[in-house]
Parts: structure tokens; C-alpha cells; sequence
């Protein structure tokens, strides 16, 4: 409990941000034939697994001499694997303008996800909730599958990339000690909501939160939010933390999450090159 955020100041929450994600994806090592890299110029992984995510690059802290070459090797890595990779950038990437370097070399921009941060002290909870619906804190693995749907359904990846994450976040979720926890989210007996809590780097991190189309504009992506909140506030953390898209933004607002920064997207593709 000791290492845990109080220090709720801007530069903290900003250092929060990007701290909770770069100790996220270290676990990617447990993926099979993945490759993690971790020195302090840069941070990567690679596998053999063509979605992005499972090929990210992040936490940049390069010379401006190293710049080109660094991302050359990047590329070299995709191209050698035959996978797209997503370059993240943030507050403390250096260069700071690597994003027109990373662009120059053929990387696509996406949206930016704005960093946000909430003070738990802070929580609005007083927000209506739909008849028959329910939450449910995944616990084990057969409660776990009742989690798969929603969020296979609501991210719309492929099955391949679903299938992989879910066997990594089986290895990281179940046990007293693991900083992974997930909660379902049930309306009249159906799975509809999911989502994740990552309790790392001092704060707790907000992922994967998804609705099903069908169960929209409910407002059960702000309450299966308020339930991961509340878990976390169970759990002694005072800082909550998450990066979204900006169609998220209102709904984590009403909850009290300010913004804080951007963390940048840039694409790879071995199709592009």
C-alpha cells in the first residue's frame, strides 16, 4: 500500500498516466513466442500475432541521433514478423516531435487518446440504473467466459486477437496477489458490459470498458465504470487513471475524470511499406 498515488498534482497524474500503460505492456512477455524489450531508451514488444497491439512500441527516451535508426529497427522487426505495430507517444516521449519522424518513415497518425485522470475522493456515483441490470466481479476462469462476449462483441476485433488477449489476461486476473481484475456487466440475465481495472504504478488503470450495440446509450459504460471505481477505492487506491478514444470522453466526465494529456497513436503496417 505504500507505493500507492496520493500526490493528486498535475505532474504527478500526467507521470501516472503514462506509468500505469508502461507497466502493462511488460505482460505481453507472456504471450507465446513474444518478444519483450525493455532498456531505458525504449520500450517494445513483438509477436507473431498481426494486430497491433501485440507489436507496441512506447515509453521513447532517444537521442536525437538515434531517432532514425531506432525507428528503422522497428520496422526491420515488423517487416521481419509480418505484423502491423502501434508506436505510442506521450508527455515524456523524446524527442518530443518524434511523431514527424515516426510519420516520415511511413507511419499513419490515428486519434490521440486523451490521458485522464480522477481524484476517487472526488467520484460522482449518483447516476440512474436501468431496471434488471446488474455487475459481476469475474473471479475465475468459467466466470471469466461470461466476460468474452461483451467484449468480444463490443471492440469488434478478430477472433484471433480476441482469443490471444483473453489467454493472456486469464494469466494475469485470478489470485489474491494479481493487479488485473474484471467485472461483467449483466441486463435481464444477459452478459452486455465489460470491463478491467489494472492496479499498477501507484494508481488504478480503466480498461476495456465496452458495451454490446444492442445495449447502448443505457448508460452502462459510465456504471460498469463506477463499479471498477468502487473496487479500486476497495482496494486503497486514491488515483484512477485511463486513456480513451474521444468518444468516450463524456461519459468518463460525469464520473469527474479531467483531462490531463495525449498519448499518440502512430500505425505500421507491413502492407503500407
Amino acid at each position: 500500500m505504500n507505493d500507492i498515488l496520493q500526490d493528486v498534482c498535475a505532474s504527478s497524474l500526467v507521470t501516472a498516466i503514462e506509468n500505469n500503460l508502461f507497466r502493462f505492456l511488460p505482460l505481453f512477455d507472456l504471450c507465446s513466442q513474444a518478444e519483450v524489450h525493455d532498456d531505458p531508451q525504449l520500450l517494445w514488444s513483438l509477436t507473431d500475432i498481426p494486430f497491433p497491439l501485440f507489436n507496441s512500441i512506447m515509453r521513447a527516451r532517444l537521442a536525437p541521433g538515434d531517432v532514425n535508426a531506432s525507428i528503422e529497427a522497428a520496422i526491420t522487426r515488423g517487416r521481419a514478423k509480418n505484423v502491423p505495430m502501434l508506436w505510442w507517444t506521450g508527455p515524456t516521449t523524446r524527442p518530443s516531435d518524434l511523431g514527424l519522424y515516426l510519420e516520415k518513415h511511413g507511419f499513419t497518425r490515428e486519434d490521440d487518446a486523451p490521458g485522464m485522470a480522477l481524484d476517487l475522493q472526488t467520484l460522482n456515483t449518483d447516476f440512474p440504473v436501468p431496471d434488471g441490470l446488474t455487475f459481476e466481479k469475474v473471479n475465475d476462469a468459467e466466470s471469466f467466459k461470461h466476460w468474452h462476449h461483451p467484449f468480444a462483441m463490443g471492440f469488434g476485433m478478430p477472433d484471433f486477437a480476441v482469443n490471444a488477449l483473453i489467454d493472456l489476461f486469464k494469466q494475469i486476473s485470478f489470485g489474491k496477489q494479481l493487479p488485473f481484475l474484471h467485472y461483467t456487466g449483466w441486463l435481464e440475465e444477459k452478459p452486455v458490459a465489460a470491463g478491467s481495472v489494472y492496479l499498477a504504478a501507484g494508481v488504478a488503470g480503466i480498461y476495456n470498458v465496452v458495451t454490446v450495440p444492442e445495449a447502448r446509450r443505457k448508460g452502462i459504460g459510465t456504471l460498469i465504470t463506477l463499479a471498477l471505481l468502487r473496487e479500486a477505492q476497495r482496494a486503497g487506491y486514491r488515483i484512477s487513471i485511463l486513456h480513451t478514444s474521444r468518444m468516450g470522453l463524456n461519459v468518463y466526465r460525469q464520473l469527474g475524470f479531467q483531462d490531463y494529456c495525449s498519448i499518440g497513436q502512430y500505425l505500421w503496417s507491413p502492407a503500407q511499406a
